[in-house]
């Protein structure tokens, strides 16, 4: 059963403040209770920008990327025209997913009736029906979503009514080629995924932070310079910059690094964007609900070349099996004690110069989430 809709906004946003100064953090219940997990798909995932793969994979006319957005099955194609288009991958004739996985065709055939659609989505053969009085191929057609080319990614939206991620995101496709003017160019290298007992929103909470990085993340503050960090938020997503890899240190070898600086973006609601101190690098996290207390991470590493040289499998090697770990481990924690009647709200820690030890990112996050809610509940 869906919330009610005012008193439910009231109960959860008790306490926020829009000046990160005087709030408090949002409500234990929207990371603890179904209801809320329900909204989300609809009024968040459903309505927002979702990252689907690097521009790499659709190239190619007839390269397709099927994936999934707010429980609904979907493909990206790039047609023989080189149009890159998006549907619901779903045949209009009994509901079957058309494609999976990816790869390169020159048409999307159904495997349950062989129904056969091209490229721009429209029917070109359905068999057996050519005698069928009335039925008309040229009036079947995939149903389309929105899909964009970003920051040398893919991205999709279900949302009609959507504005384009360009105008949406203001200075970030900007700022992402200041810092990674390689990133179109980069090619998937190695992917890793995690199963994590936690509600998305404590892990977006604790990536938009670095205020525990001292206490949690020893090896991280050796390798980046936190008297320069920086977190600046704008509209749908922040950033956090600070120098790094310049200098020895206890997480990975950087002695040939090309790259020295920590480049961060969180693009709203769940994908986080990393260049971190190496070579050429880009990588693309993404974190995925899984139900109300489950949430599965995909982080994928785009580099200059598919095989990692040494320095680089020492980097991945560090984030999956030290800064994950830690990561992990304190998200789950956090999750745990949601559940209990110990805790209903913290504190927001805020620091008006933007330093990494500030919070005003996650409150940020949470003025977001709130304005979701408000929408999808019918009070402004």
């Amino acid at each position: 059963m869906a919330p009610d809709s005012i008193s439910a906004i009231d109960h959860i946003s008790a306490g926020y403040d829009p000046d990160p100064a005087l709030s408090m953090s949002l409500h234990a219940d929207a990371y603890t209770d179904p209801k809320w997990f329900e909204v989300e798909q609809r009024a968040i995932f459903a309505r927002s920008w979702q990252w689907l793969c690097h521009v790499e994979r659709l190239r190619e006319p007839g390269s397709y990327v099927t994936g999934t957005v707010a429980g609904m099955p979907i493909v990206a194609v790039r047609d023989e025209a080189g149009t890159l288009r998006a549907f619901y991958n779903v045949c209009k004739h009994r509901a079957h997913e058309l494609l999976s996985g990816s790869g390169v065709r020159r048409s999307i055939v159904c495997p349950y009736h062989a129904w056969n659609f091209d490229l721009t989505g429209q029917l070109r053969r359905a068999r057996n029906t050519g005698d069928m009085p009335g039925f008309d191929t040229s009036a079947v057609c995939l149903d389309q979503i929105q899909v964009t080319e970003f920051g040398g990614m893919v991205y999709v939206n279900l949302d009609p009514e959507a504005a384009p991620l360009s105008e949406q995101a203001g200075d970030l496709e900007a700022e992402i080629e200041a810092r990674a003017p390689d990133v179109a160019k980069l090619t998937l290298a190695r992917r890793l995924t995690y199963d994590i007992a936690s509600n998305w929103k404590n892990v977006v909470d604790n990536f938009l932070e670095c205020y525990h990085c001292h206490v949690a993340h020893k090896d991280f503050v050796s390798l980046v310079d936190m008297s320069t960090y920086k977190v600046t938020t704008h509209g749908i997503y922040s950033s956090h910059m600070a120098q790094a890899g310049r200098t020895e240190n206890s997480a990975y070898d950087v002695s040939g690094a090309t790259v020295t600086e920590h480049a961060v973006w969180w693009l709203w609601p769940n994908t986080c964007l990393l260049r971190y101190p190496g070579r050429g690098n880009f990588m693309v996290l993404q974190i995925i609900p899984d139900g109300p207390q489950r949430t599965r991470e995909i982080w994928d590493f785009y580099l200059e070349t598919a095989e990692p040289d040494e320095t680089e499998l020492d980097s991945i090697r560090y984030i999956d099996e030290v800064l994950q770990v830690e990561d992990i481990a304190l998200v789950e924690s956090v999750q745990r004690g949601m559940r209990t009647p110990a805790f209903t709200q913290g504190k927001i820690v805020y620091d008006p110069d933007g330093s990494g030890l500030s919070e005003h990112a996650v409150h940020h996050f949470h003025g977001l989430i709130l304005d979701a809610y408000r929408h999808e509940l019918g009070r402004s």
